[in-house]
């Protein structure tokens, strides 16, 4: 009977370890396709902070941006 609650227990844990670096690695995959923040979304928030945005500075905070996503 105890050996059948401490498998139980370890399933279970063991279960909810894989599926959070399922789930991690899957977000992480989603993210990368589809980021949260393109081109288009930040030219008109520059512009709304009252900036006026040239190519080169929306590359480097979209490089910006990436590097921060590969970095965690």
């Amino acid at each position: 009977m105890w050996l059948d609650i401490l498998v139980g227990i370890a399933g279970i844990a063991v279960g909810m370890i894989l599926g959070f670096f399922i789930a991690r690695k899957y977000m992480m995959d989603y993210l990368k396709k589809n980021p949260p923040i393109n081109e288009k979304m930040l030219r008109v928030m520059m512009m709304q902070m009252g900036q006026n945005p040239s190519q080169k500075k929306i590359n480097q905070m979209m490089k910006a941006i990436q590097n921060q996503m590969k970095s965690q």
